[in-house]
């Protein structure tokens, strides 16, 4: 008679530690903005969209780092640009927060969604008002981003701005009728 005992719902595998040390070089790679290496990989096996333990995939690494080749080699590799991390958060935002406009632009001409709003509703625009960035407001603007939408407790931009004391990007909202 054998044992046919099923491992409990709440054990997690166990991944092998020369695959988990391989991973964490790969994310490594993407925060660094290694595009060559990234490429590399890609080619060789690895998941465009290979996301670490908090959700954030190689694209949403590469963005809130502002490595601009890194996220275009990615997604001409097929990684999606709008893929979230486990807090909701995309690429954009990402990339809003930290204030990167050239990582901004390679992910709206690969498809990604401008507004990229959170779970509490916040978007894109939001974000970028929110820290001042009145060129990347400029810039989600220009690419359709809507100044007049409202996260869940309805805030928008131009609010968010005004609520962070980020004039300069409260003005120019309210210079485009927001």
């Amino acid at each position: 008679m054998t044992d046919h005992t099923e491992p409990s719902p709440s054990a997690k595998p166990q991944l092998d530690p020369e695959l988990l040390e391989l991973a964490h070089e790969v994310f490594d790679l993407a925060r660094r903005g290694d595009a060559t290496m990234l490429a590399a990989v890609i080619e060789k096996g690895v998941p465009p969209n290979l996301r670490n333990d908090k959700g954030d995939s190689l694209v949403m690494l590469a963005s809130y780092h502002g490595h601009v080749d890194a996220v275009r080699t990615l997604l001409e590799l097929g990684a999606d640009p709008n893929l979230r991390n486990d807090n909701g958060q995309t690429p954009i935002a990402g990339a809003a927060f930290k204030g990167f406009d050239a990582v901004i632009e390679t992910l709206l001409a690969h498809g990604a969604d401008v507004e990229g709003a959170s779970p509490d509703g916040r978007t894109a625009l939001m974000v970028a008002a929110m820290f001042n960035r009145t060129a990347i407001v400029d810039l989600l603007i220009a690419h359709g981003a809507n100044p007049q939408a409202r996260d869940a407790n309805g805030v928008t931009a131009t609010d968010a701005a005004g609520r962070m004391g980020a004039r300069d990007a409260q003005a120019r909202l309210k210079e485009l009728g927001s």
